[in-house]
């Protein structure tokens, strides 16, 4: 049984929840770090975690505020820290690039510190695939050159990922970085496109499609994600590593859309769209490292992680 003390940020979120309910199942002790901000409603992120009190430590709190956070650490005595908290979502980032900024980046920092000065020597991050920019290399690996983002979200998860490097090369920290490719399953924000999507089509309503439809995603099912956080926090092999965590196949939108179509019964009505800017041509992880390593692999497929979303979305 894990006795372990684990400090989850952002763990009212939809994958942060994940966790969460995973780390509890095995009987560790987490302590929650959450702001309820207002990027999407926070009714839904106070549903996520009700069931989990009082097993969990629940702090209403900025990452951005050092000094809050500080206080955290002081009283906290964590074993590791897993990193979910972010300012999320790559279009919103392009106008609105300044709180990406100073959530990503600045509250990674104030997080790293708090673990050097209060000795915490284990550190999940949880990175995007959106790093890889316009990478013409398929699939992505994590070896691969970065010469180029193309939104204030995906370079602010770039810029963490160096300063990760940093604390664990200067200060002894294990630190793994995850680069997460379009996740997806149950308690999803309801501002991403899986959700948006389905909500609409079962409810006869239009959807958005930007674009002819080509580009391209590497979906994950959310308890495949879990199963990689986990493993990366039991990782000890060395002190520093990037992992991809991804389903490893890659989904055109047109291909989505069906796929969608066929899980709520009906036709989708779709509003023809141009591209958006800073939205990536495809995304395909490549998942060796992770596989050698980590132990860790897919296993859920696309339409079948559709149908338990389903399932999931019908019931609420």
């Amino acid at each position: 049984m894990d006795s372990l003390h684990y400090l989850v940020t952002g763990g009212a979120g939809f994958i942060g929840s994940h966790v969460v309910e995973s780390l509890l199942a095995d009987g560790a002790r987490v302590t929650v770090i959450d702001d309820f901000n207002d990027y999407y409603n926070p009714a839904i992120k106070q549903r996520n975690v009700a069931g989990f009190l009082p097993d969990i430590e629940l702090v209403r709190g900025d990452i951005r505020d050092p000094a809050l956070v500080e206080r955290l650490f002081a009283r906290g005595n964590f074993d590791c820290v897993i990193h979910l908290a972010a300012r999320a979502g790559v279009r919103p980032s392009i106008l609105d690039p300044k709180s990406y900024v100073t959530t990503n980046i600045d509250g990674t920092f104030n997080l790293l510190d708090s673990c050097r000065h209060n000795g915490v020597k284990r550190f999940v991050f949880a990175s995007s695939s959106s790093v890889y920019g316009i990478n013409e290399k398929v699939p992505f690996a994590e070896e691969d050159a970065i010469p180029r983002t193309i939104s204030p979200y995906a370079a602010t998860k770039l810029a963490c990922e160096q300063i990760c490097s940093n604390y664990s090369y200067l200060f002894g920290m294990r630190v793994a970085c995850l680069r997460f490719f379009t996740v997806y399953g149950p308690r999803q924000r309801p501002d991403l496109a899986i959700a948006k999507f389905f909500a609409a089509i079962r409810n006869g309503l239009p959807i958005e499609r930007y674009g002819d439809g080509g580009t391209r995603r590497d979906y994950t099912y959310i308890e495949d994600i879990v199963s990689g956080v986990r493993a990366a926090a039991d990782y000890s092999a060395s002190q520093f590593e990037i992992f991809n965590l991804g389903g490893s196949r890659t989904t055109s939108l047109a291909e989505l859309i069906e796929s969608l179509e066929r899980v709520a019964g009906r036709k989708a009505i779709i509003v023809q769209k141009p591209e958006q800017q800073g939205d990536v041509p495809r995304t395909f992880a490549d998942v060796e490292k992770a596989k050698r390593l980590l132990g860790w692999e897919p296993h859920t497929p696309l339409q079948e992680g559709l149908e338990r979303y389903a399932e999931w979305a019908l019931r609420q």
